[in-house]
């Protein structure tokens, strides 16, 4: 009877814990109280002989196709969403990032919430205990974060100092916004007990905003450490080796990332003049190669980004294998509190209020994570390429289904459609990246686990 009821207990505790998508058959989506889909039998029983019935047909631009690759992470092919339209504030005027513009309280709980469902746990601290025992032990250790133990941050600061050596972030281009860096950044030290000493938060193609490292760096978060483009070192023990020969400089990794423990790639939900920029593309500001204001140039690797093509090579797959970076990586986390249309474009009220449901024409204030690299950018893709606000302002990402290249290429890394075999840039062949598939539509948003399959993505979405 005690078992019975332990059971019954936790089954409760798991209901109460995440909410997925499920449509009422109308253009409004609503979060459906209890757990999405996992691998077990009795729950996709459940699912399969459910009365779910999509609201719409696949109108997707991406080609429909079964589930590429296996998941991974603590929960499978698990992806968080929480979306909180109180976490933004911005009335539309001035600059985006200002910090008056955010309710840290309610990012700060986002963030907490989302951790905790990515660990398939109630609570945050054993939410980041179970993802770092889960990547630990995908790599043939045991045990979880240990004190001492230092973590890198890849944040993008794409749009900061972009042509000079300004550090005052006044910019309308976007970066990682500075409120959701201090919110993943408390949940680190005051729930997972990482020293601040032992985070440092970097992009070495670029320049922090001066005000973004002083709230990052006071009070309980002082001695966390930024490194950008000015005091960037290189490990020239530690030069990437891609898994395709073209010509280029040598690129070589900082050391605060061969130093690392644990990487945390933080990545914006935005699209590119070349399409889309996820989780994989972020690392285009991890490596250096003496191209200090262009290292991505430096290195020729947009050339693969601008063909508009299927089964090719993509140098994303070897930044998302690499033994450095990919491999060392605990948590993807998509910036989606405010989108940008492109890199290089201003963000406007206007053209930062998506229209897709359950946005309705305000800001996306979200974000996502996961430890599953391509299923992240899986999910990101499918957001860009299906919101007329961006599709509408970026012509690289209109009806262009070849962004997805590196997706296709990463969920059949073991058998590349390029015929490419990559390798994790020290030697060893990469056989699984993660899972790579499309939502059934753009109003339900339904991935291969939340309706009851054993294999594909499970998103989950906190409202």
């Amino acid at each position: 009877m005690r078992r019975l009821a332990a059971l019954l207990l936790m089954s409760i505790l798991l209901l109460s814990l995440s909410s997925c998508y499920t449509p009422d058959n109308g253009s409004d989506l609503q979060s459906n109280t209890g757990t999405s889909p996992t691998d077990t039998t009795e729950e996709n029983t459940v699912n399969e002989n459910s009365n779910y019935t999509p609201s719409v047909e696949y109108d997707n631009v991406y080609p429909q196709h079964e589930p590429y690759g296996t998941g991974i992470g603590a929960m499978p092919g698990r992806v968080v969403w929480a979306h909180d339209p109180d976490s933004v504030e911005w009335d539309g005027n001035g600059y985006w990032w200002n910090v008056s513009n955010f309710d840290e309280a309610i990012i700060l709980k986002m963030v907490n919430d989302s951790i905790a469902s990515l660990g398939g746990k109630e609570d945050v601290s054993e939410g980041w205990a179970a993802l770092f025992a889960a990547h630990n032990s995908s790599h043939g250790k045991s045990g979880g974060y240990m004190a001492g133990q230092k973590i890198a941050i890849k944040a993008n600061i794409n749009g900061s100092a972009v042509f000079d050596d300004d550090t005052s972030g006044e910019t309308k281009m976007s970066y990682t916004n500075p409120v959701l860096l201090k919110a993943l950044l408390r949940s680190l030290v005051e729930e997972a007990g990482v020293a601040p000493s032992d985070i440092t938060v970097y992009d070495v193609s670029r320049l922090f905003p001066d005000y973004m490292v002083e709230m990052c760096t006071e009070g309980n978060l002082k001695g966390v450490r930024f490194v950008g483009r000015d005091n960037g070192v290189a490990d020239e023990s530690a030069p990437i080796n891609w898994s395709y020969e073209f010509s280029g400089k040598v690129n070589y990794l900082p050391t605060c990332v061969t130093e690392a423990d644990y990487v945390i790639n933080l990545a914006n939900l935005k699209g590119h003049s070349y399409g889309i920029t996820l989780c994989g593309k972020n690392h285009f500001g991890s490596f250096i190669n003496g191209n200090a204001m262009r290292p991505p140039e430096g290195a020729n690797l947009h050339q693969w980004l601008t063909k508009n093509e299927m089964g090719i090579y993509s140098p994303l797959v070897d930044l998302m294998a690499n033994y450095q970076l990919g491999e060392k990586t605990v948590l993807y986390m998509l910036d989606a509190l405010i989108c940008a249309t492109s890199e290089g474009s201003s963000i406007t009220g206007e053209n930062s209020k998506w229209q897709q449901t359950p946005f309705n024409g305000d800001y996306t204030s979200s974000i996502f994570v996961s430890q599953d690299p391509v299923a992240i950018d899986s999910v990101g893709a499918d957001f860009l390429i299906n919101e007329p606000i961006v599709t509408s302002n970026n012509g690289a990402l209109r009806d262009n289904p070849t962004v997805e290249n590196y997706l296709h290429e990463a969920g059949l890394v073991g058998n590349a459609p390029s015929g490419t075999v990559y390798t994790n840039g020290s030697g060893n062949t990469v056989e699984n990246l993660g899972v790579h598939e499309h939502w059934n539509n753009s109003v339900d948003k339904q991935y291969s686990r939340n309706l009851g399959k054993a294999e594909g993505i499970e998103l989950i979405y906190l409202h």
